[in-house]
């Protein structure tokens, strides 16, 4: 019944791999159960109200988990869904100020609908399948080198310097238990990765996670050091969810508080970035697991969309912000998930996190951020497939690579290589092969890249 209902057969893949790489994306990913509270109770709303950390708690592990599962029987794909990195610092920073957390909800609710009416209409699948394979392609790789950077930023291994934009460690050398147990993780996960060992990431993850426990234990060491999850034996393994958050969203209310104009922007950048976001991980994460056709396309993109929209709406509903696909799904598709039954695996672990919320201050970034740098490794073996040596696809793929890490969003990657592929086309005269939709697309990632003058232009 699962190989029927999941295709593991036609994916080549068999239960012990997708529960296998359904628990590492879930290990991967669980520090947004913690990190999501924390940058949403740290800002203020317009009346100077903040939000409880242990219902946010509630809220972000009872959406990913929904949304998670809805991925696994919907879309068939093994993506986790969670809060969005990047929305929720939209809806702290950007709409909070402006407007009560109700309110700024709802934009994340309306924002989630926007995205559902896009798939539904198929405007999306058109959108994804206008832009070119070796696009695509780079997109996969610029998406390694970005979770590659988060890993390395999460972990300590590379931190911001002094007189250099980035360094080698907070002094400019390694120091410190946490950067020496990322260090330990990440070759001992290389060396089983090598050795083909079944399980290797999920093994060295856990190694490296009891490791740090004892160590932390043993030495005194700075918490702050160790970054969202300090390593420890939990003192309770249970804990009562708070649903207090659940259902409090004010659709339309922002427009009237803040004006129409700021609430518009904020929803603007809310679509946008979670519009392209989830298409360049989509994209990258489906390309790493081999789920990609010759042309380009993505099985069951139409509900894979649907169901990443739907994920806007259920954390607005619920208020942990915005849900979208994970990228450290990636992380499961190292470890063999090919189908929605590893979602299925994340999707409960999910929900368990509900009642056993301690758990997941278990294992530190020093633990989980190695899983990203080798799967991001791996990501970049997808760049043998981009035509260097052909100009008019090089230098947008360049740009979609090198803007992702650099700039710390998918989304400025894939905008600035559509921009650079539909000028390069149209001063050579290509214009028959500029797929229509290409211009839409640019134009919009132009106003994205402009909006602060569009706002002072408007204002």
């Amino acid at each position: 019944m699962l190989d029927r209902f999941f295709e593991l057969t036609g994916r080549g893949t068999t239960v012990g791999r997708e529960v296998r790489g359904g628990i590492t994306t879930f290990v991967a990913m669980a520090y947004i159960i913690l990190l999501n509270p924390i940058i949403l109770a740290g800002a203020k709303d317009v009346t100077g109200a903040r939000l409880s950390i242990g219902e946010l708690t509630t809220s972000t592990a009872l959406a990913a988990a929904v949304c998670t599962l809805l991925m696994a029987f919907i879309g068939n794909a093994p993506f986790g869904l969670a809060a969005g990195l990047g929305l929720n610092a939209v809806v702290a920073y950007q709409a909070a100020p402006h407007m009560t957390w109700a309110e700024a909800m709802g934009l994340v609710v309306l924002e989630g609908l926007a995205i559902i009416v896009l798939a539904v209409t198929g405007l999306r699948t058109l959108i994804m399948n206008a832009i070119p394979l070796a696009l695509k392609h780079a997109i996969s790789v610029g998406i390694g080198l970005f979770i590659a950077l988060i890993g390395l930023v999460d972990a300590g291994f590379v931190a911001a310097g002094a007189a250099t934009p980035v360094q080698l460690g907070a002094t400019g050398h390694l120091t410190g238990w946490p950067v020496a147990m990322f260090c330990f993780g990440l070759l001992l996960m290389i060396a089983l990765f090598a050795r083909r060992v079944p399980g290797a990431i999920l093994i060295s993850i856990v190694a490296t996670a009891a490791l740090s426990i004892l160590v932390n234990a043993l030495v005194t060491i700075d918490p702050r050091s160790w970054g969202v999850v300090t390593p420890r034996v939990p003192e309770s393994l249970v804990a009562a969810p708070q649903f207090g958050l659940v259902g409090q969203f004010d659709l339309f209310g922002g427009f009237a508080r803040a004006g129409a104009l700021t609430a518009t922007v904020v929803l603007f950048t809310l679509v946008l970035s979670g519009f392209f976001d989830a298409m360049g991980t989509i994209i990258g994460v489906s390309d790493e697991a081999g789920l990609v056709d010759q042309q380009g396309r993505v099985p069951r993109l139409g509900r894979v969309l649907t169901v990443d929209g739907v994920g806007g709406v259920v954390g607005g509903v619920v208020s942990s912000s915005a849900n979208t696909v994970f990228v450290e799904s990636a992380a499961g598709v190292g470890e063999g998930a090919r189908t929605g039954l590893a979602s299925v695996a994340t999707g409960a672990l999910l929900g368990l996190t509900l009642l056993f919320t301690p758990l997941a201050a278990v294992v530190p970034a020093a633990a989980a951020a190695p899983a990203l740098v080798l799967v991001g490794a791996l990501m970049m073996m997808q760049s043998k497939n981009v035509p260097w040596d052909d100009l008019e696809l090089a230098v947008p793929a360049f740009l979609t690579i090198a803007l992702m890490p650099f700039t710390y969003s998918i989304t400025n990657g894939v905008g600035a290589g559509v921009i650079v592929y539909t000028l390069i086309k149209a001063v050579k005269g290509k214009f028959a092969e500029i797929p229509w939709l290409l211009w839409i697309v640019s134009a919009i990632f132009l106003a994205y890249f402009g909006i602060e003058w569009l706002e002072r232009l408007f204002d």
